[in-house]
């Protein structure tokens, strides 16, 4: 008489039809006794027989009441049948009914006579659950350990969940979350709570104790079927329903046909070596199906093959941390969450398991990947793959969608620096092959008859121009012809590049159903409501009391911020002055140093000491900038986290941005200006004669800097994020083999299971992927803004970019624990940095060429001054003879031996002899350099700016192509829900035995 009862409401409700079968053999089970008692399930079920069968929408959740007590009586294996996957499996008979579910806060469940051993029972869970007493006490009893050490054998002898230690003791419940807490935690009541209120949502719960550590406990946390499917419906998670067709029309079959042809003809070309073959990653074939927002009433629309892969592993953490967050642990507004947990000690940790070893005994190309994170070290993470596209469908599907998008705007920018980089080396070379045959070179290396200034006042003595022949021919590496195009050109590819990689997010988003998704209201920060809980007002979007912050109060706050930020940025300009004058001190000692090597090259000997101590405290002050960015931050008291993430990543770019490139600032833009002339020399603190430049510039001390503090800065960070997560790893490996955990020793790592393997890894950075980001976005500000200076920033860019998606692939999949799968649509803030430091790029560029180079004064001195004003400009070398000399200026000066003899010295500046009628003044060609210099920066900023907006306009941020994909993919689905619908109604009338009309019933 049941099971009747169940297919009939199981054709009156469509929201139930998927489990009309299962329903049948759960009551035919009922009626016979036959029943499992498993008060993990017990208490995750909270929803009679009869309320399952009338249900059509999700129950109000428990989240908002405190730890309560079920007092139906329910077989206890009804929740376990709505877990189990559709295909059907005999299950143990048990020996007869369960009782009703204990009124107390016990979170043992009880044992039946077949688990005996094999079950583990903590004396000090069940005296903290009734009692809630201290479990530091029942600790010191000596039967905790040889229990620990039974349990220990019982593990490592039961193939259920010893062979990968993902399951339940029941071998068939997976893993899907773990929470780590210690014993000795005094936080016993709260976490008693909480835990009773997870199972009131629907999880299942089973702890077990770590075998490397007696003080630690691991919570294993799994989510059935029914609870998946309740909260993939609140969160509106989307899932495939139908296969995707495309068009049909006599276009589409001609580029059908097209692309068939096209196919047979790269088949017959050889392999693109760079992509991934798709036998060795089965996992990535395209689903090709259409998403939708999951709904358990339309259930039976969706392409459901299986319950247990229905959900992918990221999919259903993400539900379950969904459920963390919003489960309370005490009564209260504020008292949920399991981030306040953590921030009081309750739990230790929280975090997603992986999914097993990412090594294998056989080889992956005959026995194939064992998990999805073995297939990833192998096809990813691993050094010989170092020239291989990245498989991000599976990066996403492992680690979710923000990790997945920063991998593939990491790619992206990677695959962009190549033409950068193929640029850069074109206009070095021509450097090179060129700097035998510059004028300008030759006649510093010929004038061997022209007396230069002294450098200093006292200890220098006059040198010859020829002394600086290397030195010039270095500057001409990186001051040439080139220079402008490629200046032009990184300007304009830094535009194509954050143009081409919108329409790259677009794609990705289009294909990881991100593009109606729209992130959910995050909760408030436990710090925002403990410091604003006397204050309320009504969320606009929830409609809930929430604490409210004054506006006088965020004001004055971030006045105080901004302060801090001006405060430390003025402490970098600081250590720049401090550098600056170590350097003025460097220069009078390396230009009157006994070894003649150095003093014959004191310019690059000043320079490089000069880099090398800057580079010293820029490591050092990044130290402080990320305290302090912090504490700014956290005064803040943002309301989000998101607002919290977004505040301290401005805050860290602006800290490390002028502390990279105040110096770099410094050398480009106000070395030698004020400098003064010989005879009338700026002198600091009246004491040290300002540096000038050499007579063939100052680019060469310019690249110098930057690629000192590049190539450094890359290793350093490169050790940083690989060696300091080793060390720290095989620290906690070294303390587990001699049992300094306090817990038996294992001999074989490999016994381990894998919530302990991933407890002894290190966590993700607090800071998330702010540090990732961070480190990529200062590069691209090198790359780009001095690149003038320095063509080869672009190559070592991406060879750092190469080694640096590997380093952060094998520290995610081997280093760090899993961390939970979020959903993200794009870079965030970082996008918006980056177009900034676009915009910044052109603007020192033009400065750089105009101000920095030689390049405005050779242009001047060709068309108005040169031997080819008038015969034509034919030959560039010719038309600069003589510039060298035209550069320079005279001045007289007394013999040091004999004071009455007056001799003639050279130094770099426009100004008039001494025997004019104004010496000293600055000459008619002074003039024309400095109006060159001008019309020079507003012509390229104008055209740079004019070029990058027409690129802009001309390509779309989403392609046309996937306009009309999506917007028959809208159409489509529509129409199949409608029809479907249609479909179902109709049958549902024609068995009830009611007429049948062809419109909508």
């Amino acid at each position: 008489m049941f099971v009747p009862l169940l297919e009939r409401h199981a054709h009156i409700n469509p929201s139930i039809s998927h489990s009309a079968s299962l329903s049948s053999s759960l009551a035919n089970s009922f009626l016979s006794g036959d029943t499992e008692t498993d008060s993990d399930q017990l208490s995750g079920m909270h929803t009679s027989i009869s309320e399952i069968l009338k249900e059509k929408s999700p129950k109000p959740s428990r989240r908002s009441l405190p730890c309560l007590a079920q007092s139906q009586t329910h077989p206890l294996n009804l929740n376990h049948f709505l877990s189990v996957p559709l295909s059907s499996e005999p299950k143990p008979e048990a020996e007869g009914l369960s009782q009703s579910v204990s009124t107390s806060c016990s979170l043992l469940p009880p044992h039946t006579a077949e688990e005996g051993n094999d079950q583990y029972v903590e004396e000090s869970e069940v005296t903290t659950c009734e009692t809630k007493a201290d479990e530091s006490i029942p600790l010191k009893k000596p039967s905790t350990r040889v229990k620990l050490q039974a349990r220990n054998d019982s593990v490592q002898g039961k193939k259920s969940a010893g062979s990968s230690g993902l399951f339940f003791r029941d071998g068939k419940k997976r893993v899907d979350y773990i929470l780590v807490y210690k014993k000795s935690s005094p936080q016993v009541e709260k976490r008693c709570t909480f835990e009773k209120n997870l199972r009131a949502e629907g999880l299942m719960l089973e702890k077990e104790p770590s075998l490397t550590n007696n003080d630690i406990m691991f919570v294993k946390v799994q989510a059935p079927w029914d609870t998946l499917c309740k909260y993939a419906e609140q969160m509106n998670i989307r899932m495939p329903f139908r296969k995707k067709s495309y068009f049909t029309d006599w276009k589409s079959k001609t580029l059908g046909r097209f692309h068939l042809r096209c196919r047979q003809i790269k088949s017959w070309l050889p392999r693109n070596p760079m992509k991934l073959d798709k036998e060795a990653l089965p996992d990535l074939e395209d689903t090709d199906c259409y998403t939708a927002p999951f709904s358990r009433a339309r259930m039976h629309h969706f392409t459901i093959n299986s319950r247990e892969a229905f959900f992918s592993n990221s999919t259903r953490s993400r539900i379950i941390h969904h459920v963390l967050q919003r489960t309370k642990y005490e009564d209260g507004k504020s008292k949920m969450g399991i981030n306040r947990l953590l921030g009081n000690n309750t739990y230790e940790a929280a975090f997603p398991p992986h999914e097993g070893g990412y090594k294998s005994r056989h080889p992956i190309k005959t026995h194939g990947a064992q998990n999805h994170r073995h297939l990833l070290y192998e096809r990813w993470a691993r050094w010989g793959m170092w020239y291989k596209y990245q498989p991000l469908d599976l990066i996403r599907r492992y680690f979710g969608e923000k990790i997945g998008l920063y991998f593939a705007w990491l790619g992206w920018y990677t695959g962009m620096l190549i033409p950068a980089a193929l640029v850069g080396v074109f206009v070095f070379l021509y450097g090179l092959f060129t700097m035998d045959s510059s004028q300008v070179s030759k006649e510093i290396c010929e004038a061997n008859n022209t007396i230069m200034c002294p450098m200093c006042e006292d200890t220098c003595e006059p040198w010859t121009l020829s002394d600086s022949c290397v030195y010039a021919k270095v500057t001409h590496l990186f001051d040439n012809g080139g220079t402008v195009f490629f200046a032009i050109f990184m300007a304009i590819w830094a535009t194509v590049f954050l143009e081409f990689w919108k329409r790259r997010r677009a794609e990705l988003t289009y294909d990881w159903d991100l593009i109606d998704w729209e992130e959910e209201e995050e909760e408030l920060r436990p710090q925002f409501e403990a410091k604003y809980s006397r204050v309320e007002r009504v969320n606009p979007i929830s409609g809930k009391p929430e604490p409210f912050q004054p506006f006088s109060d965020k004001l004055s706050r971030l006045m105080v911020s901004v302060s801090g930020i001006f405060f430390m940025i003025s402490l970098v300009l600081t250590a720049v002055f401090a550098v600056v004058v170590f350097r003025l001190i460097a220069m009078e000692k390396f230009a009157s140093f006994n070894w003649y090597f150095v003093k014959k090259n004191w310019q690059f000997a000043t320079s490089g000491t000069g880099v090398c101590i800057n580079f010293m405290i820029i490591m050092s002050l990044n130290v402080v900038y990320e305290k302090v960015a912090y504490l700014l931050t956290n005064l803040e008291h943002p309301r989000t986290e998101s607002e919290w993430e977004n505040s301290f990543s401005l805050k860290m770019f602006l800290f490390q941005f002028v502390n990279l490139n105040s110096s770099t600032f410094y050398i480009a833009f106000f070395l030698g200006r004020f400098a003064g002339r010989p005879g009338k020399y700026n002198k600091l603190f009246n004491r040290w004669r300002l540096e000038e430049c050499h007579p063939s510039g100052c680019l060469i001390d310019l690249c110098l800097q930057m690629g000192v503090i590049m190539f450094f800065k890359q290793i350093w960070n490169n050790f940083m994020e690989l060696g300091y997560p080793l060390l720290q790893n095989w620290w906690s490996r070294r303390k587990m083999k001699k049992g300094g955990g306090g817990g038996p020793n294992v001999e074989n790592k490999a016994q381990l299971p894998q919530w302990d393997k991933d407890w002894n890894l290190q966590p993700m950075n607090a800071h998330g992927l702010v540090d990732e980001y961070l480190e990529m976005v200062l590069q691209f500000g090198f790359t780009t803004i001095f690149v003038a200076a320095f063509p080869l920033a672009p190559l070592l860019a991406l060879l750092n970019n190469i080694i640096e998606i590997r380093l952060d692939a094998y520290k995610f999949v081997t280093q760090w624990r899993r961390p939970m799968p979020a959903r993200a649509t794009d870079i965030g803030i970082w996008h918006g940095i980056l177009e900034g430091i676009g915009v910044l790029a052109v603007i020192t560029n033009a400065f750089v060429i105009a101000i920095t180079s030689d390049y405005i004064p050779r242009f001047v001195y060709a068309f108005k001054y040169g031997p080819c004003v008038d015969k034509g400009h034919h030959h560039k070398n010719e038309c600069l003879r003589g510039y060298m000399n035209s550069s320079l200026s005279v001045f007289e000066m007394r013999d040091p031996n004999n004071s009455n003899l007056s001799i003639y010295c050279r130094y770099r500046d426009y100004r008039a002899p001494p025997w004019s009628s104004v010496p000293y003044e600055f000459t008619l060609q002074f003039w024309h350099v400095l109006a060159a210099r001008l019309a020079f920066i507003i012509v390229f900023e104008h055209l740079v700016y004019g070029i990058k907006s027409f690129i802009a306009y001309l390509i779309p941020d989403m392609p046309k192509g996937l306009c009309d994909r999506m917007r028959r993919e809208k159409y489509l689905m529509q129409e199949t829900m409608y029809e479907s619908e249609l479909t179902h109604l109709q049958k549902e009338r024609k068995k009830k035995g009611r007429r049948y009309h062809h419109e909508w019933p």
